[in-house]
C-alpha cells in the first residue's frame, strides 16, 4: 500500500479532531478525501505528509512510517496544500530550479524542462509567477510537487477558483498523473469526484464514515429510495395524494408542481390515481441520486 493509517489521532488542544481514523490507498489509485469543513481533512493530509506530528496511530507511506522516517517519506511525497505557496517574485523554471535544489535533484535543467512540458507550463514558463493566472498558478504548484518524482501525491483543494476551462485542463492532469501514482485529493466540488476519482473516502466529525467507489456510494446508499417531480393539469394541495401508497415525503414546489421521495418506484400508480382524481399528468421526472445526495446523507445532522 502506498498509505495505510491505523487509529489515527489528533488533538488541537481539547478539541478531538481525528477520532481512530483508518483507511489504506492502494499504489495507482485516484481518491477523493471528502467531508465537511472541519470535518479534519486538511489535518488527516498534513500528518500523512509529516507537515503535523499526530498523537496517537500509525501512518506509513510507501511501508515507512512517517514518524520514524520523516525525511525519506517527503522524498516519497508530492504535496500541494490548500493556499498555493509560491514566491510571486520568482519566474517559473527559477522557482522550480529552487525547489529542484532543496531535494537535491541530478540533471536540473533537465528535470525542470521535462516537468514544464509534462504539466503544460512551456507558453508560461519565461514569466514571472505574479503575471500567472490562477489556472496557471496551480499548475507551478504540481509542479513543484512533481519536480522530484514522488510515488504519491497529496492534493489539498487543487481546483478551488478556477473557472471550467481551467478546471476541465488541471482534471485532465491530474487523471494523466493518476495513471503512474498514488493521488489523494481533496475536494468540495462533487463532479470532480465522480469525473477523477477510483473510490471516495468520507470523513465526517474526524472519523471516517464511508469509503466505497463513487459509483457504489450512489447505487447503495438506501437504493430503495426514489425522488420524483410531479407536474399536474390543474392546482391541487397535497391532500390530493393521500392514499396513495409508498410516498415518504411530498413537497408542493410551485403550483401544479410537486416533487416527492417514495419507497420503490410509484410511478405506475402515480400514474393511476392521477388518472382516476380526474387530473392530468403533464410530466412525471425521476430524479437521478448522486454524490451531493450521498454527501449530505453521510454529513448532515
Amino acid at each position: 500500500m502506498s498509505i495505510s493509517i491505523s487509529l489515527l489521532n489528533k488533538s488541537y488542544g481539547r478539541q478531538h479532531v481525528l477520532k481512530d481514523v483508518s483507511f489504506s490507498i492502494a499504489t495507482g489509485e485516484i481518491v477523493g478525501f471528502i467531508g465537511p469543513n472541519g470535518a479534519g481533512k486538511s489535518t488527516t493530509m498534513k500528518c500523512i505528509t509529516g507537515y503535523l506530528p499526530y498523537d496517537k496511530g500509525e501512518v506509513k507511506v510507501c511501508g515507512m512510517e512517517v514518524s520514524e522516517n520523516p525525511i525519506e517519506v517527503k522524498r516519497q511525497i508530492g504535496y500541494l496544500p490548500e493556499h498555493n505557496p509560491l514566491y510571486l517574485e520568482m519566474y517559473v523554471k527559477e522557482y522550480l530550479s529552487y525547489v529542484g535544489r532543496l531535494y537535491g535533484l541530478d540533471h536540473l535543467n533537465r528535470r525542470v524542462n521535462e516537468i514544464v512540458d509534462r504539466v503544460g507550463l512551456t507558453p508560461e514558463s519565461t514569466k514571472r509567477i505574479g503575471e500567472l493566472s490562477k489556472g496557471y498558478r496551480q499548475r507551478v504548484g504540481l509542479a513543484q510537487a512533481l519536480i522530484h518524482d514522488p510515488q504519491v501525491l497529496i492534493l489539498d483543494e487543487p481546483t478551488t477558483g478556477l473557472d471550467p476551462n481551467q478546471l476541465a485542463e488541471v482534471r485532465q492532469l491530474i487523471s494523466d498523473i493518476g495513471k503512474e501514482k498514488t493521488v489523494m485529493l481533496s475536494t468540495h466540488i462533487m463532479q470532480e469526484v465522480k469525473a477523477i476519482c477510483d473510490r471516495v473516502i468520507i470523513i465526517n466529525e474526524g472519523r471516517i464514515v464511508a469509503d466505497q467507489s463513487e459509483r457504489q456510494m450512489v447505487s447503495s446508499r438506501e437504493s430503495n429510495r426514489v425522488f420524483l417531480t410531479v407536474e399536474l393539469g390543474d392546482d391541487v394541495e397535497e391532500s390530493f395524494f393521500d392514499g396513495l401508497s409508498g410516498i415518504r415525503k411530498i413537497r408542493k414546489e410551485r403550483p401544479c408542481v410537486f416533487t416527492m421521495e417514495s419507497e420503490g418506484d410509484i410511478r405506475g400508480d402515480l400514474s393511476s390515481h392521477v388518472f382516476k382524481k380526474g387530473n392530468t399528468l403533464l410530466t412525471l421526472s425521476l430524479q437521478e441520486r448522486d454524490m451531493e445526495d450521498v454527501f449530505r446523507d453521510f454529513t448532515s445532522k
